[in-house]
């Protein structure tokens, strides 16, 4: 399916692994040019060696809790392409668990400036790109945890919530310009976050990381119908989607991959 996105501009943040990732390939198979970025500029610059067959993709590190970091991701994309059409705004972190009694202001604030403050000021920062040309699309990665919070993850459910809230108050306010805003709410998918989160549950249960795994699902999921953590290519389908000219009356709207997971309407 031709998307038509052919020479559009993405900037997918949190690119190095996982979600992001992948979305950088799709976008860049559909024939965008595709800046890649994330903080770990280790894994950033290992993750574009990777991807080397692919002529159109640009990568620089960057912070999104950072004004000026984003400052100079922008200057970077100015100086080398000029402006973006796309946002994916993918990069977050669960930050801090357990009962809320356990939790310090700093990991609340520790988890809200990188899951919710983080992605306005990337908004902030691109929002001139995105309403140049008049087309563009920001697409939020938030979670099944904004509309089914955990009590062990209350900062990161908090957080997400505010993404849904704010991606669709955004909505509002450039549609007619040609921006629309949309977001991607997974569940349970196999990346470096769950495989970190599995290998913790592994350890402390004295079991293997599939037992983990099962484990997981049947106590702490029990929705997902499926019965197995969903893949980053079924993520990142959804959003080249409607990343795309083919979701062209989607705005507002929040897409779940989550196997189920969310178990009301």
């Amino acid at each position: 399916m031709d998307l038509g996105i052919k020479d559009k501009v993405a900037l997918v943040t949190g690119a190095a692994s996982g979600i992001g990732k992948e979305t950088s390939r799709v976008l860049l198979e559909e024939g965008a040019t595709v800046v890649m970025t994330d903080f770990d500029e280790e894994r950033l610059r290992r993750t574009a060696q990777e991807m080397t067959k692919y002529e159109k993709l640009l990568y620089f590190p960057a912070d999104i809790r950072s004004p000026e970091s984003l400052g100079q991701l922008h200057e970077y994309v100015k100086k080398s392409i000029g402006t973006i059409d796309i946002l994916v705004q993918n990069a977050g972190a669960t930050g801090a668990q357990g009962l809320f009694h356990t939790l310090t202001d700093e990991d609340w604030l520790y988890t809200i400036e990188q899951n919710l403050h983080g992605p306005v000021r990337a908004v902030r920062e691109f929002l001139p790109d995105l309403r140049a040309n008049g087309w563009g699309r920001i697409i939020f990665i938030s979670s099944e945890n904004a509309v089914q919070p955990y009590d062990n993850e209350l900062p990161y459910d908090s957080a997400k919530a505010g993404i849904l809230s704010f991606s669709k108050g955004l909505s509002r306010s450039y549609a007619r310009e040609g921006l629309l805003v949309n977001t991607v709410s997974p569940a349970f998918i196999e990346t470096p976050m769950t495989d970190r989160l599995m290998e913790k549950r592994s350890a402390e249960k004295n079991m293997s990381l599939d037992e983990a795994v099962e484990s997981f699902l049947d106590e702490e999921r029990p929705h997902i119908e499926l019965k197995r953590r969903g893949q980053v290519e079924e993520v990142a389908a959804v959003i080249a989607f409607l990343c795309s000219e083919k979701a062209s009356f989607v705005n507002g709207a929040n897409y779940r991959v989550d196997g189920g997971s969310v178990a009301t309407l």
